[in-house]
């Protein structure tokens, strides 16, 4: 089963893969597919960084950043 989440904000779209990604959302670096096809890596520098209310678009990347303190023993 697949979910459509395009015009659905970052942090809900992170969620949808892990509901940690979702809580310790820092924010998501996008590029967008036809740009890494056209310059064939994702070195070339056409990520961007977006933040919570960021509506995720049809045919982009997104590499999420997160952070949730484990609370380890101290």
């Amino acid at each position: 089963m697949t979910q459509h989440l395009t015009k659905t904000k970052a942090p809900q779209v992170a969620g949808a893969i892990h509901t940690d990604f979702e809580r310790g959302f820092i924010c998501a670096e996008v590029m967008k597919f036809d740009d890494l096809k056209e310059l064939g890596s994702e070195a070339a520098g056409k990520y961007k960084q977006e933040g919570k209310p960021y509506m995720v678009q049809d045919g982009h990347i997104i590499f999420f950043k997160f952070n949730v303190s484990g609370g380890g023993k101290k």
